[in-house]
């Protein structure tokens, strides 16, 4: 008989309730992932193309929105360099720099192995300056990202560049990455797999240097982005609840999923009213779960903690939506993972 396989802890504990939202900036239409920099502005990546940065004041209004560049793409995950600068994951054009202070662009990778890079997504940046990037699929892009969940087509990838080299494929076969971060002390990396409801790890140091495992699985949604926050905790927004129909179409044969596929996209559902953010320790505690039903600020895929506020991107909606950050714990444990 076979041995059991050890089962990482699910997604769980009660869920706060997460309290009304406001909408600031609804000139920013579908800001996908949200970031900040140095000085705690928002950054983020709208469906027009435009690179922009909203800046709060001390009362969380809105002080100035204003546009850093335009990528004539799609961007969606970004990461500040510590020059001042911006790394975008454009959907359409590839791994893409945006120069500190001037607007310029330039194209970093838009090829893996001789194939053009399709659907890039997400990016985090080491401190030795090696970036990760992922990429949601290699059948689909943005516009087709349903069908690609619904199909699970398991093409998702999992890319290194390293200074001065060239884009390696690390992970593949990675059911619609959609988030990548780096652990605090960077001994691995975290990657959100939507279609999979998990998150997977691949750790980048000591003996189990290479090796991938599963930091959360069963999570009561579709994960979407990851930004690693304060106490080191990462925090994913669920971009919508679990489908139990999803469910059963990923356990059908690839054929019918083929089949059932564009029918469904096809009649474009209508996301469901419920936001939900999650805070996971690195030991894959879920250590604070968030939850809003019938909120009119639908799809939320990413979130991410400035101050005392969570601030939630939308692809959907227009402008981020910020919220007053229930007061909880997030203290990660005394020992994040084993002892390499």
């Amino acid at each position: 008989m076979p041995r059991p396989r050890p089962r990482t802890r699910p997604a769980a504990g009660a869920a706060e309730p997460l309290p009304p939202a406001r909408v600031l900036a609804p000139e920013a239409h579908g800001p996908e992932h949200i970031a900040l920099d140095a000085r705690g502005r928002i950054l983020t990546g709208t469906a027009d193309g435009a690179i922009r940065r909203l800046t709060l004041s001390p009362a969380r209004g809105l002080v100035r929105s204003e546009v850093l560049a335009h990528t004539g793409g799609r961007p969606l995950g970004l990461v500040p360099c510590p020059d001042g600068g911006l790394l975008v994951c454009d959907a359409r054009r590839g791994l893409l720099r945006v120069g500190p202070g001037d607007g310029s662009v330039r194209v970093v990778a838009d090829e893996v192995a001789g194939r053009p890079l399709r659907f890039c997504s997400n990016v985090a940046m080491a401190a030795d300056g090696t970036v990760y990037f992922t990429v949601s699929s290699r059948r689909h892009g943005l516009e087709h990202w349903l069908r690609d969940i619904l199909e699970n087509t398991a093409t998702g990838q999992l890319l290194r560049l390293r200074p001065g080299g060239r884009p390696e494929v690390l992970l593949d076969g990675l059911r619609f990455a959609n988030g990548v971060a780096l652990a605090p002390d960077e001994a691995y990396l975290a990657v959100a797999e939507s279609a999979a409801y998990r998150i997977s790890r691949l750790w980048l140091t000591g003996g189990r240097a290479g090796e991938r495992d599963v930091l959360v699985r069963d999570l009561p949604g579709f994960p979407d982005n990851l930004t690693r926050g304060p106490g080191g905790v990462f925090w994913v927004a669920l971009a919508g609840p679990r489908e139990p129909a999803v469910d059963l179409l990923h356990r059908a044969p690839a054929a019918l999923r083929g089949a059932a596929a564009p029918v469904v996209a096809g009649l474009r559902p209508r996301p469901r009213p419920t936001v939900r953010a999650l805070a996971i320790g690195p030991d894959g505690r879920v250590v604070r779960h968030l939850v809003r039903h019938r909120a009119r600020y639908r799809m939320a895929t990413s979130a991410c903690v400035s101050g005392g506020l969570l601030v939630l991107g939308s692809l959907l909606e227009r402008g981020v939506a910020v919220c007053a950050l229930p007061p909880g714990d997030i203290t990660p444990p005394a020992h994040p993972h084993p002892v390499q």
